[in-house]
């Protein structure tokens, strides 16, 4: 049939008719139409409001649409739309952001767009279908974030923040301490501060303008976030996100850049903001609220984190002005189940830390999820509530996303609540200040939820003073607490040191509860700070005019010595030995190296002018480095990922740590020789610059002694008549006489 009709319209003309009914082109540029895929359908009652929530969602990305600019297509059949929309953008500059940002974009929860050219499918639809083989680009190897880690040596980095300088150094034994880069470019590397992301992959720096992001061997540029006057940044567990805020409200000002990258109008009076690393797209902005304080008449103080990340970084939360909790899901920011936790007059939360994932999960109460054969954990969030009219006081655990409740627990007569979670989400402290029914009176109670156990049962430890620090230990089941009983506690004047007492409690797995292993008692400290692999802890005297005292303890002093283990095995807490003391002036921060084999000390120029500078400990207290340096102002170690070897691969390197050590010994009995061996050289060539030092001294004696046995006055002076006189002072003792006076 089609070959009969082409036979026929064969040598017609139809170019009257073409003529006739030929559709000409609206006017304008189709370059800026870009047709956006996956909308909803709907019917025409939903029109309006579908153009003006699509015209909001592009205003917010900084593209400057209306709703007379969307066209909504409906199918011919029945009155509903066909699923997608057309959109005229003001400038090409428009279309260009619009074609980024919305591509994949999550306009609710079961639609996402997919936005073209018009003019591309125009020119699609007739494309060429013959496969032409595109040219082959050159690969170019990009650095490596995490190089650092591959160092032979195994050394880990340190960044120092001094006057208008900041390096980036090596640190390990004396001989492999070398400098790792250094800006040559005379421009200064940050205008406030600097801090590595959580896994040590990237180096973030402040500026004016914004943050700027470093990475790899050369620390290369890796992104940056437009947030003028950025004050304070924070980085998603994951490294994914960054959350930057400023103290100026953001203004959007008529011809600045925008763009997913930048802010649009919609962002203006906010301060908050919320960026994704991977692109260096803007995701949200937020208003800050502020602390409540009692002082009206004060500055408003930051609660900062603003935001706080789950375990694995997919949702983040925040408390908002109602005393509500609501969490965001990433990386669309969208409202998790499109509504917030409303707890009536929530005063905090907190999330729990990433779990050793080996470890048993919360299979008896928590609804996980299989996937692959294995669990796949939800996050757990725990909050608190003062007491309200008839109410008490509550802690609460639950589950998230599925938002059960695992566990509550009234308390009464409650001051304060502050939440410490142990850093394998085995244990979670609320630490209660209490008061007496005359509220004269404060005292303290540790609620510690064994989060592991089966119905999540408390443990309560009642304490009689007031408890300044809590501390869990590090993959651990012991902590520290720092309590006063001192009048002075409070309102200490200048050069009024408090007596604080130390207590370290572990868990007797025989009896079930935690124990008292030792109280130190009268002392300075203020600072506890544990070692990020346990056992060994500092005590120190942070932010005194008077003192600074730093003591190092080893909480299980003879772990390694099975004899007098075994000899004081009934002793409970007797393995906790004080193993150095040592003294840094004017300190104000104290943090560990990550494999807790060193732990720096500095004394910042942010906090007062005395001796700034840093000092590098051993585990053990013994001084490695010390620098006094002017106008210091930050020391930050680089953090490290956590191992990727399996547990069994990990529990075998401590089985052979013994073979490991002789090669370890060997290498540090060649850097001795290698030492003994410069020391030797240069031992020597002092040694010939003495001797050659002497030869030249007598030769010049010896010309000396020849120009005086010239004539003199045409006499000739013989060696005879040149003397040499030498005064010799002896002391005699003539009389000694003791006289005893009363």
């Amino acid at each position: 049939m089609r070959a009969s009709t082409s036979a026929v319209d064969e040598g017609i003309d139809y170019s009257d008719i073409e003529a006739r009914y030929e559709v000409e082109a609206p006017d304008g540029d189709l370059s800026n139409i870009i047709v956006v895929d996956g909308v909803p359908i709907i019917d025409r009652s939903k029109l309006e409001k579908l153009r003006a929530k699509i015209a909001k969602e592009f205003c917010r990305k900084g593209v400057n649409i209306s709703a007379e600019d969307i066209y909504v297509p409906w199918a011919s059949s029945e009155e509903k739309s066909q699923g997608f929309v057309f959109i005229e953008c003001a400038s090409a500059e428009d279309t260009a952001v619009a074609l980024i940002a919305f591509e994949g974009y999550p306009f609710d929860s079961k639609h996402s767009f997919q936005v073209n050219l018009f003019l591309d499918i125009v020119r699609f639809a007739n494309m060429d279908e013959k496969f032409v083989t595109p040219a082959t680009e050159e690969y170019s190897l990009k650095s490596h974030h995490r190089a650092w880690l591959a160092d032979s040596q195994g050394r880990d980095q340190y960044a120092t923040y001094c006057a208008d300088k900041v390096m980036i150094h090596w640190h390990g034994k004396p001989s492999q301490c070398e400098i790792a880069y250094e800006r040559t470019d005379g421009k200064n590397w940050t205008d406030r501060y600097v801090a590595w992301s959580p896994l040590g992959s990237y180096f973030a720096t402040l500026h004016h303008r914004g943050v700027r992001l470093w990475g790899g061997p050369t620390f290369e540029e890796v992104e940056k976030f437009a947030h003028p006057f950025v004050t304070l940044i924070d980085f998603s567990p994951c490294e994914r996100y960054l959350v930057t805020w400023s103290h100026e409200p953001i203004v959007v000002g008529e011809g600045l850049q925008q763009g997913p990258r930048f802010f649009s109008p919609s962002d203006a009076g906010n301060e908050l903001a919320i960026w994704e690393i991977k692109t260096g797209n803007l995701l949200r902005t937020f208003p800050m609220i502020h602390a409540e304080t009692d002082d009206q008449s004060s500055k408003k103080q930051v609660r900062w984190p603003a935001f706080k990340w789950s375990a694995d970084g997919n949702y983040v939360a925040r408390m908002t002005p109602s005393q509500h909790i609501s969490v965001y899901e990433l990386p669309s920011m969208g409202l998790h189940g499109k509504k917030s936790l409303k707890i009536d007059g929530v005063a905090d939360f907190s999330w729990a830390p990433p779990a050793d994932t080996s470890r048993v999960a919360l299979e008896n109460h928590v609804g996980n999820k299989v996937v692959g054969g294995g669990t796949q954990q939800e996050n757990m969030l725990a909050y608190w509530t003062p007491e309200m009219t008839n109410q008490p006081a509550r802690v609460t655990l639950i589950s998230f996303p599925s938002r059960s409740v695992l566990r509550q627990k009234n308390l009464f007569n409650v001051s304060n609540c502050q939440l410490h979670w142990q850093n394998q989400s085995d244990f979670l402290c609320v630490k209660v200040d209490r008061h007496t029914k005359t509220k004269k009176t404060l005292y303290c109670n540790l609620e510690i939820f064994r989060v592991r156990e089966k119905d999540i049962p408390v443990e309560v430890i009642e304490l009689k003073e007031s408890v300044l620090e809590f501390s869990w230990e590090p993959k651990g089941e012991r902590f520290a607490v720092i309590s006063s009983s001192d009048p002075n506690l409070g309102n200490a004047g200048s050069g009024i040191t408090v007596k604080t007492d130390v207590s370290f409690y572990q868990l007797d797995r025989g009896k079930g509860d935690f124990r008292l292993l030792r109280t130190l008692p009268l002392r300075t400290t203020n600072t506890i700070r544990w070692s990020p692999r346990g056992r060994f802890i500092v005590l120190a005297t942070v932010g005194s005019s008077t003192k600074s005292e730093l003591q190092f303890w080893d909480l299980d002093f003879h772990a390694d010595d099975g004899a007098r283990k075994e000899a004081h095995k009934e002793e409970w807490g007797n393995e906790i030995q004080l193993i150095g003391s040592a003294d840094h002036y004017g300190v104000t921060d104290i943090e560990w190296e990550p494999s807790g084999r060193y732990l720096a000390t500095s004394a910042s120029a942010w906090t007062h002018q005395l001796e700034n500078g840093y000092c590098i400990w051993d585990f053990r207290g013994q001084e490695l480095e010390k620098h006094v340096l002017d106008r210091f102002k930050q020391f930050v170690w680089r953090p490290r990922p956590p191992t990727l070897l399996t547990k069994e691969q990990q529990r075998q390197i401590r089985k052979n740590l013994r073979e490991y050590g002789r090669q370890f010994d060997e290498e540090d009995a060649v850097d001795e020789t290698n030492v003994s061996a410069e020391l030797l050289a240069h031992r020597k060539r002092l040694v010939d610059e003495w001797n050659t030092w002497r030869r030249k001294c007598k030769q010049l004696i010896a010309d000396d002694h020849r120009k005086r046995a010239q004539p003199v006055n045409g006499n000739r002076i013989s060696e005879h008549d040149v003397k040499e006189e030498i005064e010799v002072w002896v002391e005699e003792l003539v009389e000694e006489i003791e006289e005893i006076v009363e």
